[in-house]
């Protein structure tokens, strides 16, 4: 019985995906054996010594430890796209929002035409032109960031006659064949700072990306600019943004980032971290990180993790044998301590992966008949080992 805990409140759809026979899923619980989140911050959380994985419904990870989990064997998911339809559509609101004052329309229609009766359409005809905006199309949209999200961004934006620049040093393969061919992609960021009517960042928050957008890149965008931030606050720097707003070099600012110094500025708009707010969004990561966990649990194989290497195999564990799962530290020689600690035992190997990312690896061996508790304990008394576990077929 594999022993699930949940730190938010997770979509009944995609839990209902863990078979009861097999799975306890509870946000009490002690001993979990993996942990499902969304936004709790898990940087102060003690883990127990079982707790072999955490999943995380949605595609940040900057509330989970994911470093130190690695040096603690503990392999930790995302769900990349799950949410990117809902975040896209956000964007594209944002976009809006940002060029044509609706929401500051609004708010004079209902505080300066209250009570105003049969003057009401004279008023507006007279107050209108406060709150004229440019149209999208034929404007130039700059997307930082090409992953699931930028993508159907940049798509979206070219249907709506725009043009269409992209910055992606990492474009994946995958992600540059769902491009729009119209799409054109720039070398630099200076590319897209120096061209771009419109801004919009899909980024994680890394030391490289952190508060890139800054007096330095904002001193070098078009003035008028309208910057669109709902990938993660700390991209931008709050201090430098808002100087550029009131100064007028940036025209409108959209973040799903709120801060004290940016409320009730009529040129920004904040929202409450709305990006993956939606009832489909939040079912699409919660099915897709419970099938994370399923995978690793029940097969040790390792799809979406953020801090150890993907490692999958299309053979099934041995009848009647073993699949050792075993993270370690990236160093030479490891494979063949296995194998002669294993041929030791008297045991065949069936199959061998491993892979490795950055100073983690990750073994999976599959081995015919059953493992021992002396070869498991020889196994993880290897120098490097972080930790050994057996799936028994």
């Amino acid at each position: 019985m594999f022993k699930i805990q949940t730190l938010n409140k997770i979509s009944a759809v995609g839990l209902d995906n863990f078979p009861r026979d097999s799975y306890e899923v509870a946000s009490e619980l002690g001993n979990p054996d993996a942990i499902l989140v969304r936004s709790a911050d898990m940087h102060e959380m003690a883990l127990s010594a079982n707790t072999k994985a955490v999943a995380r419904a949605g595609a940040g990870t900057n509330n989970i430890p994911c470093k130190d989990l690695a040096e603690k064997g503990v392999v930790v998911f995302n769900t990349p796209g799950a949410n990117a339809n809902a975040v896209k559509e956000l964007v594209i609101l944002a976009i809006l929002l940002s060029s044509r004052p609706v929401i500051n329309a609004n708010k004079w229609v209902n505080t300066e035409l209250k009570g105003k009766g049969d003057e009401i359409a004279t008023l507006a005809e007279k107050g209108k032109s406060k709150f004229v905006g440019p149209e999208l199309k034929g404007k130039t949209l700059g997307v930082i960031g090409l992953g699931a999200i930028g993508a159907q961004v940049a798509n979206t934006a070219i249907a709506l006659g725009m043009n269409v620049i992209g910055y992606d040093p990492f474009l994946s393969v995958k992600a540059a064949l769902s491009l729009d061919h119209n799409v054109k992609i720039v070398e630099t960021l200076d590319g897209i700072y120096t061209k771009a009517d419109y801004i919009t960042i899909h980024v994680p928050q890394t030391d490289e990306t952190k508060g890139m957008i800054n007096a330095s890149s904002l001193k070098i965008m078009k003035d008028g600019v309208r910057i669109i931030n709902l990938a993660r606050g700390g991209l931008v720097n709050n201090a430098d943004l808002l100087a550029a707003v009131n100064s007028g070099k940036v025209a409108a600012h959209v973040t799903d980032f709120a801060d004290e110094s940016f409320l009730n500025n009529d040129k920004i708009i904040c929202l409450p971290h709305l990006g993956a707010s939606t009832p489909e969004a939040e079912e699409n990561c919660a099915v897709m990180a419970v099938k994370e966990l399923r995978d690793f649990l029940e097969t040790g194989i390792i799809v979406n993790s953020v801090n150890f290497p993907r490692v999958t195999s299309e053979s099934a564990i041995p009848a009647g044998g073993t699949r050792l799962c075993i993270p370690h530290k990236n160093v030479p020689g490891m494979i063949a301590k296995f194998t002669t600690i294993l041929g030791d035992a008297k045991l065949n190997v069936a199959g061998i992966v491993d892979q490795s990312r950055g100073d983690i690896a990750y073994a999976m061996i599959d081995v015919d008949g059953k493992v021992g508790a002396d070869t498991l304990k020889a196994l993880g008394d290897c120098e490097a080992v972080i930790s050994v576990r057996p799936i028994y077929a």
